[in-house]
């Protein structure tokens, strides 16, 4: 009997400890700030204040694909893509003149990407050139000439 009376003790004892336990434990705090692969997402959603890089809800955007970005990190790509917009028309035009298809570096080893580099060049410069005569007014000039 002995024996269960110990028992009992070690039963109260136990309880009397989880109840101070439950005092001693705190809730557990849930970071604010969006980490991993898709912390942009969860702040554009809401679930998250910001990410790591300090991105907030209204400096995010969905891009043209549906792909969540920073909206600075966007209007420089745009501004980046002027600068090479006139030479990606012009070297479409060439691979079409030239009816090169597949992959051939650009003014590589071989013939196809020499001649490719040069009319690309060249139809660059000539799309320029009509652009800023019709700017100018004097597309009709420039037509009748060239």
């Amino acid at each position: 009997m002995a024996g269960e009376g110990e028992r009992r003790l070690s039963g109260v004892a136990k309880v009397a400890t989880k109840k101070a336990m439950r005092k001693v434990m705190k809730k557990k705090k849930v970071s604010k700030i969006a980490r991993g692969r898709f912390a942009k997402v969860q702040v554009f959603r809401g679930s998250k204040e910001k990410t790591v890089g300090g991105l907030t809800k209204d400096s995010l955007m969905r891009n043209k694909r549906g792909k969540i970005v920073s909206k600075r990190q966007n209007a420089k790509g745009k501004r980046a893509w002027k600068n090479v917009e006139t030479w990606h028309e012009a070297f479409m035009q060439a691979r079409e003149m030239l009816r090169v298809e597949g992959f051939h570096a650009i003014n590589g080893k071989t013939l196809q990407g020499k001649a490719l580099y040069y009319k690309t060049k060249a139809l660059r410069t000539a799309n320029e050139a009509r652009k800023a005569a019709a700017a100018a007014g004097l597309l009709k000039q420039y037509d009748a000439t060239a």
